[in-house]
């Protein structure tokens, strides 16, 4: 059961933003396992119980609490103070909105007299318990490097101050942004958990998450023939309207900023939909035109929609690859979508829609030719797990597809929405897990340059060289996976980067310094470890 679910009542509004203004002793609105150990300590509740309560409280695993996730500690609290269970199962059974605020003894006279509570604390519970100096927020100012990690309020913040401070000068050293994603900022590492529908026309995208939303998003089309024309960014706001490409993308606190490098031929076919909802409110959805065929792909579009694919797939936490049962045929031109989410195979889901429309004989065929079909475009041994259903508004007939299938419908229903509702548990370790990758991505890419660099003549030839380097390119991977030991399926796509690399002066490229290499591997090693220990459970053993 997700955080998402609870609620807290109005009446106890005020006792709780009370409670964390005082708890919270740096006042950032980010209440850490050091503050929340002195502070939950007054309910004299046992070790166990209160890590039980951590965990379900940060079930994003964001490593601090902020008002609504204290308020629902304080119920759990309460709750483990009456003699419960604080388990998942027994919350779902549990009404938290009238649960009445915890007993946190000696918390009155430390309110009145407005000292933060001192009770001892055992300096072998957990090393975050020891006292430490306030914490200001690290990324207020321009010079950030000589602040030290004990200064991060968050995963994300300590995030966010290793890439300024360590991955970044390796990304503009070496043009990484060019030849890949665009550098990072602010807003990509506070933006909402994504995920991105992609399939051929009239596959069901846009009924797929009105389904989800139960309305329509400001500016949804639905039929038969191609119908949603641009991206769509199906996002949280205070009123329902839509915000041209163009606009959203030089918005400095929204993660797409980095969309500029396509061109106005595509901001003017993207925009933003805003509209109040409590699921996008933890959820951004990215809706996409339906993939086409042949000339129509390359000529009509006038931008790169491979590329675009690509960009959104490394943002996004879930891509689901919507089929129609009734049209199977995978285009040329889906094939190289299919093949510019390498890498993120981890995030691909596979939707067998409109599965409804057919008897029970034909959907075991087209299941099997699914499968079949899938295997030669993602070229993995492995079979990709297919959901099989039909994501409209309309339930399930049970006498057309019969009480055997209707069952296994809604199994898999339930299977796929599991994996959409445990995405903002999941977003803090997919962040880490993101930015993990694009550390040794850029670090190879370091390689790939500065080799390249170094096969340069010094004087004469410089032209004539640089062409044998882009005609030979596979052979010179082959030369920096084995001088660096790099795994084969680390190395990027030969056709994409000499693509890139023609439109560059190698001779331009940097020779490799080490130091920036070593800070990378400095951070990977260490520095992400000792950030995950910080901001762990302060509970945990």
């Amino acid at each position: 059961m997700d955080i998402v679910s609870y609620s807290v009542s109005k009446e106890h509004d005020e006792i709780y933003q009370k409670w964390f203004s005082f708890a919270d002793s740096d006042g950032d609105g980010r209440l850490t396992g050091t503050d929340a150990i002195k502070f939950f300590a007054m309910s004299n509740l046992p070790r166990g119980d209160l890590k039980q309560v951590w965990a379900i409280a940060d079930s994003r695993r964001q490593g601090y609490l902020g008002l609504k996730e204290f308020a629902i500690a304080m119920k759990l609290v309460s709750l483990a103070q009456a003699g419960n269970e604080i388990t998942h199962v027994a919350l779902a059974h549990a009404d938290l909105e009238k649960v009445n605020p915890p007993v946190m003894e000696g918390l009155d006279t430390f309110l009145s007299t407005n000292k933060p509570p001192t009770k001892e604390i055992d300096p072998d519970q957990d090393v975050n318990s020891q006292p430490q100096t306030p914490k200001p927020q690290w990324f207020r100012s321009k010079s950030s490097k000589k602040i030290p990690l004990s200064s991060v309020t968050s995963i994300t913040d300590g995030l966010k101050r290793l890439y300024a401070q360590k991955l970044k000068p390796l990304e503009v050293t070496y043009l990484f942004s060019e030849f890949g994603s665009s550098l990072l900022t602010g807003s990509d590492f506070d933006a909402k958990p994504m995920v991105m529908l992609l399939g051929q026309y009239s596959t069901g995208k846009t009924t797929f998450i009105n389904h989800l939303l139960k309305c329509s998003y400001p500016g949804a089309h639905v039929g038969p023939e191609p119908t949603t024309d641009r991206f769509v960014a199906v996002m949280s706001g205070p009123d329902e309207r839509t915000i041209p490409g163009n606009t959203i993308a030089v918005e400095a606190d929204m993660p797409f900023t980095g969309l500029t490098k396509f061109g106005n031929a595509f901001l003017s076919k993207f925009q933003c939909s805003q509209m109040p909802h409590s699921l996008l409110k933890h959820v951004t959805f990215v809706d996409t035109p339906g993939v086409l065929s042949g000339e129509k792909q390359r000529t009509q579009r006038g931008y790169d929609f491979t590329g675009v694919t690509s960009w959104f797939a490394a943002k996004s936490d879930l891509i689901l690859l919507l089929f129609d049962s009734n049209k199977l045929d995978i285009s040329d031109e889906f094939k190289h979508v299919i093949g510019s989410l390498r890498g993120h195979d981890d995030k691909i889901r596979v939707v067998l829609n409109k599965a409804d429309q057919l008897d029970a004989q034909k959907l075991m065929r087209v299941y099997g030719a699914l499968t079949w079909s899938l295997g030669k475009v993602v070229n993995t041994p492995e079979v990709m797990r297919v959901y099989i259903g039909s994501f409209n508004d309309k339930p399930v007939n049970n006498n057309a597809v019969g009480p055997m299938r209707k069952e296994l419908f809604e199994k898999e229903q339930e299977d796929l929405l599991s994996d959409l509702k445990d995405i903002p548990k999941k977003a803090c370790d997919r962040k880490i897990n993101e930015f993990v990758k694009r550390a040794r991505a850029a670090k190879i890419h370091a390689y790939i340059i500065s080799h390249l660099k170094s096969q340069m003549p010094a004087m004469l030839g410089k032209t004539k060289a640089q062409q044998q380097l882009i005609n030979n390119l596979e052979n010179e991977f082959a030369k920096v996976q084995k001088d660096y030991r790099l795994p084969p399926g680390d190395l990027p796509d030969v056709q994409r980067f000499k693509e890139v690399l023609s439109n560059y002066s190698i001779d331009r490229f940097q020779k490799l310094k080490p130091k920036l290499i070593q800070a990378v591997d400095d951070m990977l090693a260490f520095d992400i470890p000792e950030l995950l220990r910080k901001f762990r459970n302060p509970y945990g053993q």
